[in-house]
């Protein structure tokens, strides 16, 4: 494939940096107020074509933000940003940002030609069991799925963001990973998020003495915001990778240390596992909602099918008409949600070991059918919906971050470790977390994992499998252009979260800023319940409620980061302010 994409016309960028404020209604309030006067400046810099061609980069922390601008106010493209940025939240971030975990991509050309889906998601050891988070009675045992070295996959991160930069990227692999290595072994200001994760996470962590030894002072304090945090062992490892390529990690001193940590710890993770591990070059779930193509993430995401499932459900109902956060549409979403929780529960794994039927679960005469289930005036009941047939209609803590450049090329890329800090263990002289991903799989089948969902035996573990996960790369067309690139972290919310920016732009002609500030609903089926954020008007959840739904008021939902092309090439950024360093810029 050709490494330097063709050139589109030009763009002019606007830019745009969304407030460091944690979500709640008075933050959100602010938030929307803020952006829509960054709007109106957006409006007023396309006045100055002088200004020239341009890019955009949204993610969740600033460093990579200016790093990954960088790399393309020098000529990169896209995907030398993203793998950039990749690399540098891996030492600004380590609560998600990551080289122990593993991800999705999405590349979509600026000149309309196909969009790719790149799957590096860890995959389970060899020696991994069906049963290996199951007690002798064949109970699941939750924490050894999240807490021990069991609950590791074989991380793929390096090795797809190596893949990228090899197939579409113009820069090398040393280049890309400088900036992370000079932040890694010089250091970076701490910002006070960064004290209140570790802070918040401290007994998991210090549980652990290389955790303990690589995130906190000599007292056992996490560092104070305002001081200089450097990581020498991380800067090392990322050092072997920009000399020896992905076998700097796979395999030599990074590999032999990821072992040596499993030895000592009862983990499975062998250097076998290490050097036969390959990310995958997927097709990435198509779909159209109003006149607009959406791609996401295919399985072993659950994300993207179930993004365009819900979307074919609901382009039934006028939902502009009925008004954003409406009861009325909010409680379309809400059973729109449930049908699609109860699909993933029973359909969703990796394509490699099981058959999913796709065809079936994106068709929208299925999406017609399950239309069926949904009341005008009545919610059913979780307990009385039961995954659906979609094989009579045949013919998935993170962070996201997404990047066009100059030419329109677009990429969306979510990456995680699962919780924030992973399975807070660090691999000891090597200076990064290992992910508890193996907590994605159905420890038993109908068992919920962490974040509540339920799985069956499509992903069920099994040896070098990957695991179901709801990471939601998405890239939205319109006219066969690139228009909406997005998604977010959050566990099982992301596909809701992701979602939800799509209905804000599209049915509520919401500009991108305000489209990630408005507050969030999720519903996942079981449990059996609306989840908001704040910023809901009162009369609207009482409506809600008469029609027998659930409400519960929970924490700020996702963080999503977003690109939004104007029909002019102009370039939005929209950061989301729930998490406080979110920083969209364009040049």
């Amino acid at each position: 494939m050709d490494r330097h994409p063709p050139q589109v016309p030009r763009t002019h960028a606007s830019r745009g940096r969304s407030p460091g404020l944690r979500a709640g209604l008075a933050v959100i309030l602010l938030s929307v107020a803020g952006s829509l006067c960054a709007q109106a400046i957006l409006e007023g810099e396309r006045h100055h074509p002088e200004q020239g061609r341009k890019g955009m980069v949204v993610t969740s922390h600033d460093l990579a933000t200016d790093a990954a601008l960088e790399v393309l106010k020098n000529d990169g493209n896209a995907v030398d940003a993203a793998v950039t940025a990749g690399f540098v939240l891996a030492v600004v971030q380590p609560r998600s940002g990551n080289i122990g975990g593993g991800g999705f991509m999405l590349f979509a050309p600026g000149d309309g030609g196909p969009v790719e889906a790149i799957d590096y998601r860890e995959k389970a050891p060899a020696a991994a069991t069906e049963t290996m988070f199951q007690d002798n009675d064949g109970n699941a045992v939750p924490n050894r799925s999240r807490f021990t070295h069991l609950a590791s996959g074989v991380p793929g991160t390096v090795a797809g963001l190596a893949l990228a930069l090899e197939r579409h990227g113009t820069l090398s692999l040393p280049e890309a990973l400088a900036p992370a290595i000079r932040l890694a072994r010089d250091g970076f200001i701490v910002p006070a998020r960064f004290t209140e994760g570790l802070e918040q996470a401290r007994d998991r962590l210090q549980r652990w003495p290389a955790s303990r030894a690589t995130f906190y002072r000599e007292d056992g304090s996490p560092w104070p915001p305002g001081e200089r945090f450097r990581q020498p062992e991380l800067a090392a490892t990322l050092q072997r990778i920009a000399d020896q390529g992905t076998r700097g990690f796979y395999e030599g001193k990074t590999a032999r240390l990821i072992v040596e940590e499993m030895q000592r710890n009862d983990g499975l993770i062998t250097a076998a596992d290490l050097k036969d591990y390959q990310p995958s070059i997927r097709k990435p779930v198509r779909g159209t909602y109003r006149g607009y193509e959406v791609f996401s993430m295919s399985p072993p995401s659950s994300g993207g099918t179930h993004i365009l499932q819900i979307l074919n459900i609901l382009e039934h109902y006028p939902l502009a008409e009925l008004g954003h956060n409406a009861a009325d549409t909010l409680h379309y979403m809400a059973e729109a949600m449930k049908l699609a929780y109860a699909d993933r529960s029973k359909f969703l794994g990796d394509t490699d070991f099981v058959d999913v039927p796709l065809d079936g679960l994106l068709d929208k005469a299925y999406a017609a059918e399950l239309r069926k289930n949904i009341s005008v005036d009545k919610t059913r009941p979780a307990s009385e919906l039961q995954p659906g047939n979609p094989n009579a209609f045949e013919s998935p803590e993170t962070t996201h971050y997404s990047i066009v450049d100059r030419r329109g090329n677009a990429v969306s890329n979510t990456y995680t470790i699962n919780f924030s800090y992973g399975s807070g263990i660090t691999v000891t002289g090597a200076g990064f977390l290992l992910n508890n991903e193996m907590d994605d799989f159905s420890a038993k089948p109908g068992e919920p994992n962490a974040f509540g969902l339920i799985g069956g035996e499509a992903n069920k573990v099994e040896p070098g499998k990957r695991m179901l996960s709801s990471m939601s790369p998405t890239v939205v067309r319109k006219n066969g252009r690139n228009f909406l690139v997005t998604g977010s972290p959050g566990g099982s919310r992301i596909i809701t979260t992701t979602l939800q920016v799509i209905l804000n732009v599209i049915d509520h002609n919401m500009n991108i800023q305000s489209a990630v500030d408005a507050p969030r609903m999720h519903h996942q089926w079981l449990p059996d319940a609306i989840f908001i954020e704040q910023g809901f008007s009162p009369d609207t959840l009482r409506l809600l409620e008469d029609r027998g739904h659930t409400v519960k008021t929970t924490n700020a939902m996702g963080a999503i980061q977003s690109v939004l092309i104007g029909e002019d090439g102009t370039l939005y950024g929209g950061a989301d302010p729930r998490r406080s360093t979110s920083s969209a810029k364009g040049y």
